[in-house]
């Protein structure tokens, strides 16, 4: 990044009361624990402020990551060379009987929880996705068979191309299986999401939350940093059955290794780079392909390399 557009964003920063660091280490931030410094790191206390970066950097001419809570990413060893947007402070919710609004950084378990306390239900699937309301919207987020684009009704939107802010209805969204318009238009940032649920019984809601988390504690490695599930699941089958089939739980290059409890999670066993990551998810993406006839297709964010695998 060039020293003057990171001056001239820093003014513009500092003069709106929003927290910037350089140089702030990215393994600090992503569930992976893994990732080298971004240029420049914002904290915006609010969705103005975030927009007030996003414009500000535009206008600068600084390449913009917004992070949530790193649960789905891979940064580079060598970090990203631009802004990274953390949204740990944009996580006003706003609930109007059946409809919760909530921002960006948000948590999805937070959500999940007050919905079940308002006897709200629609929501119990995502109980225990580590993720904020903005990642998990720009993914599709779901499991155990139900995804965020079943109880979606709005996402506001920042517009960094038009320079404002738009409101998508369900069918501007284009969901697919951890899919959506956010994944193939980067001109567009999720500022908030709301969410129409339904009346239900409390004490059944929170059973079936329970129960979902019981079954991910019993097959996931949630005791190891990891992006969870690192492929999408292919048509007519699942990513960590063809990875178990093809012999490779427990497979590792450096720190790296495919799970033993979950051969569609690569966790990181103690200071695995993003390289031994990276080599891994190449190596099982051969084997696999080799042996099945199987191309698995990443499903985490890859940030900070010449190209996605």
């Amino acid at each position: 990044m060039k020293q003057s557009s990171e001056k001239a964003f820093l003014q513009a920063a500092r003069s709106l009361g929003i927290r910037v660091v350089s140089g702030e280490p990215l393994a600090k931030h992503t569930s992976f624990s893994i990732g080298g410094p971004a240029a420049l790191y914002a904290i915006p206390g609010n969705v103005q402020n975030m927009v007030s970066c996003l414009k500000n950097a535009a206008l600068c001419g600084i390449d913009t990551v917004i992070l949530g809570n790193g649960s789905n990413v891979l940064f580079a060893d060598s970090g990203f060379d631009g802004l990274v947007i953390s949204t740990d402070e944009v996580r006003d919710c706003m609930i109007d009987r059946n409809r919760i609004t909530a921002g960006c950084g948000f948590s999805l378990q937070r959500l999940c929880r007050q919905a079940a306390d308002l006897s709200l239900s629609g929501l119990a699937f995502a109980f225990g996705i580590p993720a904020r309301i903005g990642g998990a919207t720009v993914m599709n987020a779901g499991a155990f068979g139900g995804s965020l684009d079943q109880v979606v009704s709005s996402v506001l939107c920042y517009d960094k191309g038009k320079d404002c802010t738009v409101e998508y209805r369900p069918c501007d969204l284009q969901y697919g299986y951890r899919d959506s318009i956010f994944l193939h238009d980067p001109s567009l940032a999720v500022l908030e999401t709301t969410f129409t649920l339904t009346e239900g019984d409390k004490t059944s809601i929170l059973n079936e939350m329970n129960g979902y988390m019981a079954r991910r504690t019993a097959s996931q490695p949630l005791d190891y940093p990891s992006a969870g599930s690192v492929f999408k699941r292919p048509k007519d089958n699942f990513a960590g059955k063809l990875i178990e089939e093809s012999g490779l739980k427990g497979y590792r290059i450096g720190s790296a290794e495919v799970s033993a409890k979950h051969a569609g999670f690569i966790i990181n066993t103690g200071n695995a780079t993003a390289s031994d990551v990276r080599d891994l998810i190449r190596h099982v993406r051969k084997t696999v392909f080799d042996k099945t006839g199987v191309l698995l297709e990443c499903e985490i964010r890859q940030i900070g390399f010449p190209e996605e695998l």
